[in-house]
């Protein structure tokens, strides 16, 4: 399927996530909207993203040109109405809040173009729940990326109760055309990766907290034995322990005792040590690199 790279796509939300995948689209040729409530938020959203184009022209993978007709591309905006109105594709990536998604695709879905998709990147959610949200479930679909955007080249593609064939290879052909490979997933909690990667890290924090091996060792063990490109316990300071722990709490409540999140997680959340978005989870980050905490038990939290 040829994709026109007229259709403007809206990203809402300015986090992590939403900064990737605005990049994403508005590298691949498509007019970008980037929404956020927040204009700290947004401003730090495309300066990272003016970042990346410039590290690809450094490294010689983005021409100059190509890194500015990518900024020309994208606008950011606080006004969610004022986005969404004509646009052809919708993905949302606010908090993993199922309240909080619903509200935004109702108020964006009456204003879309006929025919829009309108995606979510939960990696949790019930894709179904939040459908039931808008007049036209076969249109929306879950569409998890991973972080960070730019290197990372998998997306997970749900399908909730109600999504229609079309929509799946429309959005498949959406990934195509951003150069990433797409899996189809039927909606389940924690889809394949998700599932996964929260049992893993979990377990990993029950060694630390258990005194088995020192985060380094461990993380060293996933890197080195299993060729992981991350250790378990840093990808839970990238991600963010707080929203590690919301997803355990999820998948506990759903699939039972194997994902009872473990108390250190806890622990660490309450004492906001919630990793490199604070400068401090299992590891302490200074100047932006990564240093041990030496001797970290779950008593010294």
């Amino acid at each position: 399927m040829n994709m026109n790279k007229e259709e403007k796509v809206v990203v809402v939300g300015a986090g992590l996530m939403g900064t990737g995948i605005a990049h994403g689209f508005a590298s691949s040729g498509y007019p970008t909207l980037l929404v956020d409530t927040n204009a700290d938020s947004l401003n730090r959203a495309k300066d990272s993203i003016e970042s990346i184009l410039n590290a690809g022209v450094k490294l010689g993978k983005v021409s100059e040109e190509s890194a500015q007709a990518s900024l020309a591309r994208l606008i950011i905006c606080r006004d969610l109405s004022e986005a969404a109105a004509g646009a052809h594709w919708l993905v949302e990536t606010v908090s993993e809040q199922l309240a909080v998604k619903k509200a935004v695709v109702t108020q964006a879905e009456p204003l879309l173009a006929p025919g829009a998709i309108i995606a979510t990147n939960t990696s949790a959610l019930s894709v179904t729940e939040i459908a039931a949200a808008v007049p036209s479930p076969d249109r929306v679909i879950g569409m998890h990326f991973f972080n960070p955007v730019h290197k990372m080249k998998l997306i997970e593609l749900v399908r909730g109760l109600a999504t229609s064939d079309e929509t799946v290879v429309r959005t498949r052909a959406l990934c195509d055309a951003m150069g990433k490979t797409s899996i189809i997933v039927n909606e389940s909690p924690g889809l394949t990766t998700s599932r996964m990667s929260a049992l893993l890290g979990n377990e990993a924090m029950y060694m630390l907290q258990e005194g088995t091996a020192s985060a380094e060792d461990i993380d060293t063990a996933l890197r080195l034995g299993f060729n992981h490109p991350m250790g378990p316990l840093e990808l839970g300071d990238l991600t963010g322990w707080d929203t590690r722990l919301s997803v355990l709490k999820y998948l506990h409540q759903s699939l039972g005792e194997k994902f009872r999140p473990c108390p250190l997680i806890i622990k660490m959340v309450a004492a906001g040590r919630l990793g490199r978005k604070t400068g401090s989870g299992v590891y302490r980050y200074e100047e932006g690199k990564q240093v041990p905490n030496s001797g970290l038990k779950a008593s010294a939290l």
